[in-house]
Formats: structure tokens, sequence, C-alpha cells
């Protein structure tokens, strides 16, 4: 058999994603660029649009260990990361680790939880580690969290803390399928006939697409674009949107370029491209910027959202 290169596999997996998750390619893309650009993903929407259904499906294309993990107001950090326990037999204490010792974690309804079982997953995310007592372990190089939060404005949720926001690669929001998608799920849902997901990749696999990804090309304009569209979101009358300064609080984070940078070369791979594009930067500045450009009062107050914020800084930084 042929062997596939990554773009060829990366294609395979989203077309096999797809077929079970309909109306969703937006998120699949977004699940598959996170995994190979190694940022953890955060995906919000109203119950019911298959959120947690497409991250269970693409990691049933994926040969490594899984954990799902249901947050809920009652929730401790024991709980995510382990514990330790006394054991009378050796007369000493032991780790007992939890399900955050995974390849990959669904952190189901993430903003169900209070904010200190949330900060529970700064460590892990951030460093591939986790702490116990007075141990430390380390996580697996393909250690990932894809979380799912409901919308802020319904009842139980917590917002999630800036610093473990900035954490996400991705903040990707899920809206409702089309007509013509709805009537695809309809007829699959009721039909019982769920296509079954191939094992098409694994650890050895994901690390060397991302080691393909790495060696994308990244021109010095490209570089330069991006860490304008940063400086943007934080100084706006430098690029004459005055406008948008009383509706900012605090721009991106130097998280935001890093992040656009890795996922932007992600994106070239699963085009087939051996560089990165201005419209692969331009594609990905939504749901990297999303979660990490604070609002002012005067923005909630006008009504004014994250996206119109984010389209009018994108229309000012001039394209290379």
């Amino acid at each position: 058999m042929e062997e596939k290169n990554s773009f060829e596999l990366a294609a395979q997996v989203i077309e096999e994603v797809s077929s079970v998750v309909i109306g969703q390619k937006h998120l699949i893309e977004m699940m598959m660029i996170g995994l190979l650009s190694d940022g953890h993903l955060l995906v919000e929407g109203v119950p019911g649009l298959a959120k947690t259904t497409a991250i269970k499906t693409l990691n049933d294309a994926i040969d490594t260990s899984f954990s799902r993990i249901q947050f809920t107001p009652d929730l401790l950090p024991a709980d995510l990361l382990g514990t330790q326990i006394y054991s009378s037999r050796n007369e000493d204490f032991e780790i007992k680790k939890g399900p955050i010792f995974a390849n990959m974690v669904l952190a189901d309804e993430i903003n169900r939880a209070p904010a200190k079982v949330q900060s529970a997953l700064l460590e892990a995310m951030q460093e591939k580690q986790v702490s116990i007592g007075n141990d430390t372990f380390n996580l697996d190089s393909t250690f990932l969290v894809m979380a799912t939060q409901n919308p802020v404005d319904q009842e139980g949720t917590y917002t999630l803390p800036e610093a473990q926001l900035d954490r996400f690669m991705f903040k990707v929001n899920v809206t409702y399928p089309s007509v013509e998608d709805e009537v695809k799920v309809l007829k699959s849902v009721t039909s019982g006939n769920f296509p079954e997901v191939s094992k098409l990749l694994n650890s050895s696999i994901i690390n060397t697409m991302r080691g393909d990804a790495q060696n994308i090309f990244v021109d010095e304009k490209i570089y330069k674009y991006i860490a304008e569209l940063v400086d943007c979101s934080r100084f706006p009358k430098k690029y004459e949107a005055s406008s948008l300064d009383s509706l900012i609080n605090h721009g991106a984070s130097p998280r935001a370029g890093i992040n656009l940078v890795k996922a932007s070369r992600v994106k070239a791979l699963l085009s087939g491209r051996d560089y990165v594009v201005p419209d692969d930067i331009k594609n990905l500045v939504p749901d990297v910027f999303r979660h990490r450009i604070s609002l002012s009062y005067e923005a909630e107050a006008r009504e004014v959202g994250i996206d119109e914020i984010i389209s009018q800084i994108l229309s000012r930084v001039k394209v290379p």
C-alpha cells in the first residue's frame, strides 16, 4: 500500500469525521489544525449542535488514549488531576492519576465548573505536566485538550478566567446547520446507520505530520502582518481605527501571534501548499482573537460584538 503524505492523511481524516458530523465543516477543520499545531481548542455553542460528537469522532480516527471529563459544579481539582491515597499495605501514600492523563482529553461543558477546577488545567495545558503533591508527572507529547462550553448567558455557567482562555489556541463558535445539512442529519440519525470511522492516525504519525507543518515556509512579510494585526488589537489608533479604542479593554496577548504562525502553517498544509499566504492568516484570526480581546462596557452597551471588532481590525491592517 502506498504511504500517504501529511496532506492526504489530513484530508482523509477530515473526510471521515465529516461523514459522521454533518454541517460543521469549519469546526472539523479547526480541530484538525489544533491537533497538528499542538493547540488546545475551545468550542462554544448552544446544546445539541454536535460539539461533543465532533470531538469524540475525531478521537475515533486516532489510535491514542482518550478521556472525557464532564464538568459539573461539584467537581474538584483532584477529580481531574488525581490525588494521593494512603496505602495501608505499603504504609505510604500512593498516587492515583486522574483522567487528565490521556493523549486527548474532552473537557465537556467546561464552564459548568467553578474557577478552581478550570484553573487546575492550566499547568497541564501550558507545560504538559501535572503536579500532585510533591510529585510532577509529564504528559504525552500529543496531549491535547478539546473543551466545549455553553454560551455564558445560560444558567449555571461560570466565565472562564482570562489566563485559562489564553491557553486555548482557538475559540470556535458553532452555529446551527443549514436546511440542507439539517435534512442530512435527520436522515442519518433516524435511519440508525452511522458510518464507522477508521483509525488513521497515532501519536507517531501525528508527530511526523507536526514536523511536516513546521517546515512550511513563512515569509518575513507574513510575520510582520501577524505582528501588526496583534498590535492593532492593542493600539487601534496607530492604524486609523480610533473608533475601536473605546470598545477594547485590552488586546490580544503574545500567544495570539505565536498561535497564528503555528496554525497558519497547518492551514497551508491542509491546502496542499508548502508556504503560508495572507488568506491563511485572515481565515484564522477570528478563532485566534475571539477569546483574547476583552471588550469594554461601552462595547456591550452599544451591542458591538467581538467578531465585528475583529473584522474592523482585519480591514485596517494592510495585507502584504
